[in-house]
Parts: structure tokens; C-alpha cells; sequence
């Protein structure tokens, strides 16, 4: 009996508390995790607290949480007051912030290059705080980010479509144009997922679509793709400036994971642009990739810069929240369950890929990004782990 005991005592503890609070962003309806990953989590034997409505805004609804095994919970206060590991889709905002505490988990996008005062929070919060869009896999890519850059980056076009429109403050081009009439030209800075994603989609429109990138591999595997439909080019400044004044619509679409976009398109040659260009900057999140952008809203999502569209909604996959957030559940659920069953110490010591996502741990910034970014120290996640 003694020793049944002990093994229960024992399986409780490696049985983890996981808090799920509705966001609260601007127009955010996402939800860190849909029912399904509920009930693999409650078939693991842990305890996942939901907040009240947390799925309403994309169709799951407390019963629907409550079928999966959720405790339905009043308020974010008692998530966070309870839950061991925090499960968020956008970065905690200053209110929840402020009730993060020391040894608790909080796993979402956190895009902290940009931004000192969620960076300066977290610190002081204690936290170990783990970022989706750092997390690496074994072909160097970002398996937590790659789905809603896929989203992104067909939400681009469309977006960037709409803006072109004469009552947005566009050209007033149709992307596609019709028979005897010149298509629209579409710039895309950056060939990666959210590049690739928007060429589709801008290339399925009937769009005269360029994508400038440094790496020659990323360019050759875009032409093996797409062929004679797309125009590939080397980016340099000289090539950005030129095709920037031709291009009815530029998508922004670099990244450099953890660190802050560069800024390819200057103030300058927003300055000489055709009036009623659009530039998307999908790399908002990240602080931007054109010198005059700035985080708008799904509320707000635009404005005008010499007589230059902006559209930088930084949660632009919250639009489509329903599709974002089952794409991106499938993509975490994995890395949830490994966190949750393993102990979140355990789990990132015993995975270097996930060890990536580390981004500030007990009072340390554990990303070299990050910590540049802002002049904090860096401590190597290992060491920010043992201490």
C-alpha cells in the first residue's frame, strides 16, 4: 500500500495544471487550444482549465470545452492564479502580464525584438516564457510559426486587394485586370513561407507578381515552383528601390526568427511612390520591414503615409480566426503534450529545437536576438534552466 501511495503521489505531481484565457487583444477570436487538444490533454491525465467564452468568437463554446473534459473558469485572474502552464495565442498584454509569477509557463507568440515593455515584463514576471515563432525543427524551420504565415501570407493579397480599391485610397487597380487591360504588380519582399503563400495566391488572381530574396536557393526553388508565372530577383537596395516603383501593391514578408525585421522599403522611397501604392507589411509583428510602419488593428487596419496605403494589422490571421486557430492547434499540440507530460524543465533540456523557443527564463532573456535587440544580457538557455 505504502508503495501505490507513493506512486500516486508521484503521478500527481508530473500532472500539470494548463490555464487557457480568452484573448484579449483587438479583434483576437483565436484560442490557445480548440477542444480536441483539450481531450488529449485530459486523456494524458492533466487538469485544462478554459475561460468562459474563450472559443465563442470562432464557434466553440463552454460546453463544447466541457464535453472535452475543461473546467470552464470565470476569469482570467483565476487562470492565472491557478494554472501551472499558461497556453495564449498572442503575446499576454500588460493586464496579464502583471499576473504572470516565478516558475510558471507561459507558451505563445511573444515577438519580443520589437517590443521592450513586454520583454522588461517578462523579465520581472520570473516566467518561463516560450515563444511559438523561435521554436526550430531538424530542417532549421518554424513549425509553430509556418502556419500562420501560411495564413498571412494569403491573407496578404487579399487584404492588399481590397486596399487597392479607389475607396480604400488605392490605384484603383483591379489585381487580376481583364482582358485588354494590364494586371496589377505585386513586389514581395522575402521568399519564405509567407512570400511563397502570397505568390499563390497573388498568381492565382492573375497578378504580375516579382519576389526579391538574398538567398539564391530560396530563389531557385521558387522558379522550380512557379516557373514563368513569377519573376525572381537578388535583393539588393538598388533592386528593391526600382521595383518598388513599379509595384501597385508590396508585400513585406522577411523574417529573421527573434530578431527585428530590416527595414528594406525607407521612408524615402515611400516618399517617391506612386500615390495609392499599398504596401502589407506582414512582418509588423517583428516591428516591420518598411521604415514607416507602424501596428494597426483589424478595427483600424490602415493608414496613409504620402499618399502610401499601410495596412500592418499585426494579428492579421485573427481575421480568419477560425481557420488560424485550428491550423495553429494542430501545429502546438505536440510541443503542449511534450511540455506537459515530460515537466517543462525536463521537456526542454530533452529537446534542443523546443529549448529554442526559450526566449526569457527566471528573470534572464535566454534569446541572443532579444537580448541585442534591447542591450539585456544574455544568458544561454541551459544555464538560465539550472539556475
Amino acid at each position: 500500500m505504502h508503495i501505490l501511495s507513493a506512486i500516486n503521489i508521484l503521478l500527481r505531481e508530473l500532472l500539470m495544471k494548463i490555464g487557457v484565457p480568452a484573448e484579449i487583444k483587438n479583434n483576437e477570436f483565436r484560442v490557445g487550444l480548440v477542444p480536441a487538444g483539450v481531450r488529449e490533454l485530459v486523456r494524458h491525465g492533466h487538469t485544462v482549465m478554459v475561460e468562459t467564452n474563450a472559443g465563442a468568437g470562432i464557434g466553440h463554446l463552454d460546453a463544447d470545452y466541457a464535453v472535452a473534459g475543461a473546467e470552464i473558469v470565470a476569469t482570467a485572474e483565476e487562470i492565472f492564479a491557478r494554472a501551472e502552464m499558461i497556453i495564449k495565442v498572442k503575446e499576454p498584454q500588460a493586464s496579464e502580464r502583471k499576473m504572470l509569477r516565478p516558475e510558471q509557463t507561459l507558451f505563445t507568440y511573444l515577438h519580443l525584438a520589437p517590443d521592450l515593455a513586454q520583454t522588461s515584463d517578462l523579465v520581472n514576471s520570473g516566467a518561463i516564457c516560450i515563444a511559438y515563432e523561435t521554436v526550430t525543427d531538424a530542417f532549421g524551420r518554424l513549425p509553430l510559426l509556418a502556419p500562420m504565415s501560411e495564413v498571412a501570407g494569403r491573407m496578404s493579397i487579399q487584404a492588399g486587394a481590397m486596399c487597392m480599391e479607389k475607396s480604400h485610397g488605392g490605384r484603383g487597380i483591379l489585381l487580376g485586370g481583364v482582358p485588354g487591360v494590364e494586371q496589377g504588380q505585386v513586389l514581395i519582399l522575402g521568399g519564405g513561407v509567407v512570400g511563397q503563400n502570397a505568390a499563390q495566391i497573388a498568381v492565382g488572381m492573375g497578378a504580375r507578381v516579382t519576389i526579391v530574396d538574398r538567398s539564391l536557393d530560396v530563389l531557385r526553388r521558387l522558379d522550380n515552383l512557379f516557373g514563368n508565372r513569377i519573376q525572381t530577383l537578388y535583393s539588393t537596395h538598388d533592386a528593391v528601390q526600382e521595383m518598388s516603383m513599379k509595384a501597385d501593391l508590396i508585400i513585406g514578408a522577411v523574417l529573421i526568427p527573434g530578431a527585428a525585421a530590416p527595414k528594406l522599403i525607407t521612408a524615402e522611397m515611400v516618399r517617391v511612390m506612386r500615390a495609392g501604392t499599398v504596401l502589407v507589411d506582414v512582418a509588423i509583428d517583428q516591428g516591420g520591414c518598411f521604415e514607416t510602419s507602424k501596428a494597426t488593428t483589424h478595427a483600424d487596419p490602415t493608414y496613409i503615409v504620402d499618399d502610401v496605403v499601410h495596412y500592418c494589422v499585426a494579428n492579421m490571421p485573427g481575421a480568419v480566426a477560425r481557420t488560424s486557430a485550428a491550423a495553429l492547434n494542430n501545429a502546438t499540440l505536440p510541443y503542449v503534450l511534450e511540455l506537459a507530460d515530460k515537466g517543462v524543465k525536463s521537456a526542454l533540456l530533452s529537446n534542443a529545437h523546443l529549448l529554442n523557443g526559450l526566449n526569457v527564463c527566471a528573470g534572464k532573456v535566454t534569446n541572443e536576438f532579444v537580448g541585442s535587440a534591447h542591450s539585456l544580457a544574455y544568458v544561454k538557455p541551459v544555464d538560465a534552466l539550472a539556475a
